[in-house]
């Protein structure tokens, strides 16, 4: 009988699955009408071991979470088509699924066809596609297929399910940038989207402000390392000053290493000006490292974080800090400290907070195995009781 009969997960064992006969061991004592989740990451997995998942994904009926990431290492580029069709096919038709997770498998044109149908026609909530080297020729058509989704959805009088799209490390680029803002904006549905990594540029940063203004319920948002200002162009901070008072649901904003202002110059970059007219004030974690801010950017805070009240972590490490804007610097810190908030600004600070979230998990982690500890001594005990009491005779 599996340990947990919901949960199938083989994850991070570096199997070589080829046959059918490598899996079906792997399958023994898994009930497939009671598994609600499976992870396959971590082995590599061919065209027949795929085919007998398949089989077993079929039968499933309560299925939420298929996580195939990073299940072809090693594998040749002729083999991922077929598998991963087998296995996508599968799942398609699974009314109950809610995540989807094929991160780290090296797609790219040639092996992203065999994705259409799932991710046309089943109401998934979550997409993770990260590290998959989509580029902005395959980007555009899985984008075309969310796009598509969501217009059957609505031919059908229903409203789209998608919640979460994580493509992050797939060079996008401004080539699919367009047609990942008209799938949002056609979705306007979207909780979190997660596009870091992308290479995407003015033109493409400005189209997803315009595409993602449609989706006011967003919570999370990260455009890391992408870039907003290209050639002296700041179309696309412009834009982002104008879809930034639509999005009123936003916790969480990721602008880091985005280029929001120039080298040369000391400004306010316009979306940050955005705030102090109240636009979004349910933010609480805005990360702006490396963006070439200076001096009227620190002061802009310490006039006006009253604009963020809910606002409890500011990251603006690697900007350019003067001397003479310490005083600034020292009042966000006090504010930030009253509402037991956080402003990092110095890598050493950051380097604490890794080792106090080090330490936290470490104590997590011993507490969670105290009870397996106290098991165990209680075990032993009764054990050597056990053991006298074989000893006495009467």
């Amino acid at each position: 009988m599996a340990a947990n009969p919901k949960v199938l997960d083989i994850r991070g064992q570096s199997l070589k699955l080829n046959s059918a006969a490598d899996v079906t061991p792997l399958l023994e004592g898994y009930d497939p009408i009671l598994v609600e989740e499976i992870h396959l990451g971590g082995n590599t997995i061919g065209i027949e071991a795929a085919q007998e998942f398949a089989k077993f994904l079929e039968k499933t009926q309560n299925l939420k979470i298929a996580d195939f990431a990073d299940i072809f290492t090693g594998r040749l580029i002729s083999e991922i088509p077929d598998a991963l069709k087998a296995l996508c096919d599968a799942i398609e038709p699974k009314s109950t699924l809610v995540e989807i997770n094929l991160s780290d498998n090296a797609f790219g044109v040639r092996s992203v066809e065999p994705i259409r149908n799932l991710l046309q026609h089943n109401r998934f909530e979550i997409l993770r596609l990260n590290n998959n080297g989509l580029g902005p020729e395959a980007g555009s058509v899985v984008a075309g297929w969310l796009k598509k989704s969501a217009e059957l959805s609505k031919a059908n009088g229903l409203a789209s399910n998608l919640k979460t799209v994580l493509c992050g490390r797939n060079r996008l680029e401004n080539g699919s940038a367009e047609a990942w803002a008209d799938a949002f904006a056609e979705h306007g549905t979207l909780v979190e989207v997660r596009l870091p990594q992308n290479a995407i540029w003015t033109d493409g940063i400005k189209a997803l402000a315009e595409g993602l203004s449609k989706c006011p319920n967003l919570r999370y948002l990260d455009l890391q390392d992408n870039t907003f200002i290209k050639d002296s162009s700041k179309a696309a901070v412009d834009a982002w000053a104008e879809a930034l008072p639509k999005l009123p649901a936003l916790e969480t904003l990721v602008f880091s290493d985005c280029v929001l202002s120039e080298d040369d110059e000391d400004e306010v970059p316009a979306l940050l000006q955005k705030f102090t007219e109240g636009s979004n004030q349910n933010l609480a974690n805005l990360q702006l490292q490396n963006n070439n801010l200076k001096a009227s950017t620190f002061k802009f805070f310490a006039d006006s974080l009253e604009s963020l009240p809910k606002l409890r972590r500011l990251e603006l490490q690697w900007n350019d800090v003067e001397d003479d804007s310490e005083g600034d610097i020292d009042t966000i810190r006090q504010i930030m400290k009253q509402r037991s908030g956080k402003l990092l600004l110095e890598e050493e600070e950051e380097e604490e907070e890794e080792e106090e979230e080090e330490e936290e998990e470490a104590a997590e982690e011993e507490e969670e195995q105290a009870p397996t500890k106290e098991a165990q001594r209680t075990k032993d005990e009764v054990d050597a009781l056990a053991d006298i009491m074989n000893k006495v005779t009467i």
